[in-house]
């Protein structure tokens, strides 16, 4: 089920840059674009008819209510709000270790140079709502923002049936310290969150997943707001020796596989008894799937199984390719943590699925994809704060390094900046 390639051919397949595939297409671009470009003219009227026209109705109010806020928490089952309630402590435990103070960086009576640490104003969080239901999205992007000091944080996630949002992300939403939610969803909530309209207010940056729709609207909106990332199919890849449990690799690659057709699951071994006993174990369990048909799309199409030489050569593919996951199923798997370079998330050892960190474990699950890992990174406590440097200078210290500011500005042919420091040493 799972094609197999060589070292060369995974390559040119998958880490090459020329075969790097957009997260959307031109036609959901243009579409995009039109919904983006209405919403930010027309506000309330266009918010209002692309709702109808993609979601089915329009909601009596886009707010959720506080009455319905605690209604939900009626509809969810109490073991439920326990998992969500565990999960968001270990991310607040987690998320907590990255805050940081304002500084000085250097204080002498002539020179102070420092840093300060403000929390954005506003942030919008976006939520899939539709076939799609995560909490766990709720959680990893909202208790980071809380976390930083975010004055107000809010939600938008499509309305289901009844003119309302589902109940369990509500419930996350309040757990995690979401201010206000937002009935609307696809890529005129995007829009909506980014220029506002008569009854929504613009935030400063939008955050969380989505389709190919609201991929395209949050690449477009960037600039007048922040995002967080352009996000493309989810992907795991795993490196396994002889060592290793095909019935748990087979397992990590499925799961990874049903969240959809485009997900990619990608396994490294040195061992071709592995890999053969693997391949025959995600056919075992693929037939006992409810999501069977998505799963197959994924592992026919868009997966890989690769034999290596050596753990190195592993190491030196996942780093080339950069994965949003990497799962080191080794002897000793921990020892060989230094060898990663390139990658959103590690589990580490057999009893560390991705599982584990997409739910529970407290590092953020939202991560690069698509070879970006090679240059950023997971979602975290600074996506939401802003980071001012300052700096004083006595007169005395603007004396002593007078000079070597006019030399710079003076060979950069900025002769303004030059005189910006002259007048105010002349006597």
């Amino acid at each position: 089920m799972i094609p197999t390639f060589t070292t060369d051919e995974f390559t040119a397949t998958y880490i090459s840059k020329k075969s790097k595939k957009k997260p959307f297409d031109d036609n959901v671009m243009e579409t995009v674009k039109e919904v983006i470009e209405n919403v930010r003219t027309r506000g309330e009227v266009a918010l209002k008819e692309y709702t109808e026209k993609f979601d089915g109705g329009i909601p009596h109010s886009w707010q959720v209510t506080e009455e319905e806020r605690a209604k939900a928490w009626q509809e969810v089952p109490e073991e439920v709000i326990e998992a969500l309630e565990r999960a968001a402590k270990n991310i607040r435990n987690f998320h907590s270790k990255q805050l940081q103070q304002s500084r000085m960086m250097e204080m002498t009576d002539d020179i102070i140079t420092g840093q300060l640490f403000r929390p954005l104003e506003r942030v919008g969080i976006y939520v899939p709502g539709g076939k799609a239901c995560y909490p766990s999205t709720v959680l990893m992007n909202a208790i980071p923002a809380v976390l930083a000091g975010v004055s107000e944080i809010v939600m938008a996630t499509p309305l289901r049936g009844g003119g309302a949002i589902t109940p369990i992300l509500s419930v996350a939403a309040d757990i995690a310290g979401v201010h206000t939610i937002y009935k609307m969803g696809g890529s005129q909530a995007i829009a909506a969150l980014a220029y506002g309209t008569e009854q929504i207010e613009s935030v400063d940056k939008i955050v969380g997943p989505g389709n190919a729709y609201v991929a395209a609207a949050k690449s477009l909106v960037f600039g007048d707001v922040g995002i967080d990332m352009i996000a493309g199919p989810s992907e795991v890849a795993i490196i396994a020796d002889e060592t290793a449990d095909p019935v748990f690799i087979a397992a990590d690659l499925i799961a990874q596989a049903e969240h959809d057709e485009k997900a990619r699951a990608f396994i490294f071994s040195t061992s071709e008894k592995v890999l053969e006993a693997t391949l025959a174990e995600v056919k075992k369990q693929c037939a006992e799937l409810p999501r069977k048909g998505i799963v197959e799309v994924s592992l026919i199409n868009e997966s890989a199984a690769v034999k290596v030489g050596s753990i190195e050569e592993a190491f030196r593919l996942s780093n080339a390719l950069a994965p949003e996951h990497l799962e080191i199923q080794l002897e000793n798997a921990l020892t060989h943590l230094s060898k990663v370079k390139n990658a959103g998330s590690v589990f580490i050892g057999n009893y560390t699925p991705e599982a584990v960190g997409d739910y529970f474990a407290g590092p953020n699950h939202t991560l690069p994809t698509s070879g970006t890992a090679r240059f950023s990174s997971g979602l975290s406590v600074d996506d939401f704060i802003k980071k001012t440097t300052y700096v004083y200078y006595s007169e005395q210290a603007l004396r002593n390094a007078a000079p070597y500011i006019e030399t710079l500005a003076k060979e950069e042919e900025l002769d303004g900046h030059a005189r910006a420091v002259k007048v105010r040493l002349i006597q």
